[in-house]
């Protein structure tokens, strides 16, 4: 049988909204990141207003703790 925990995907594409550069990153599975850095351009990103992680808002999937309950830290 096949739980929530199979579904959860940690490769996302994150893109910088900068510079554009887009790279796929593996997600922490149990942690929300609030800045990523960049390494094309060096800018450093917080979350956006009302989300939970950088990956919720800069990234084609929202961060694995969302992505399992709706919730996150």
């Amino acid at each position: 049988m096949k739980t929530d925990a199979d579904k959860i995907v940690l490769d996302a594409k994150i893109t910088c909204p900068e510079c554009g550069f887009s790279t796929v990153e593996t997600m922490p599975s149990d942690a929300c990141l609030w800045f990523y850095e960049y390494t094309s351009c060096g800018v450093v990103m917080t979350l956006k207003q009302g989300d939970f992680c950088v990956f919720c808002s800069y990234a084609n999937l929202p961060c694995p703790p969302i992505q399992a309950s709706g919730s996150c830290c």
